[in-house]
């Protein structure tokens, strides 16, 4: 039941966010990101790139503040923005290899995705 409740609320909060435009449920969605549930974290994942460039600035803000790195930066990759290649970039390197692996990923993702569409 729990995980349930928990997906409810998630799609709730994307409803919210998308239909209303409450910033503060999105980054609700967000905050899923870091769950330890892997369900909801991936759930929250799903949404937020479904969301598209709408979900970059939370997404990116997050990045700022460390939060659920890997799982930010797989978002971020996984909406395809060449955009954020920059702020993405500056990962690659980070300390934390799990942090550094999500970023070169994402980076491969993005590019991909451009040449699909180029």
């Amino acid at each position: 039941m729990g995980l349930l409740l928990g997906v409810s609320r998630l799609l709730v909060y994307w409803s919210v966010w998308c239909g209303l435009g409450f910033t503060s449920a999105g980054r609700a969605l967000v905050e899923a990101l870091g769950s330890p549930d892997k369900n909801i974290r991936s759930i929250a994942g799903m949404l937020l790139v479904k969301s598209g460039k709408r979900a970059e600035p939370l997404l990116l803000e997050a990045a700022y503040r460390r939060e659920s790195l890997p799982m930010v930066l797989t978002a971020l990759g996984s909406i395809g923005d060449p955009a954020v290649i920059p702020q993405v970039r500056q990962f690659t390197e980070d300390e934390n290899p799990d942090v550094a692996n999500a970023a070169r990923e994402a980076l491969k993702v993005i590019q991909f995705a451009a040449q699909r569409r180029g």
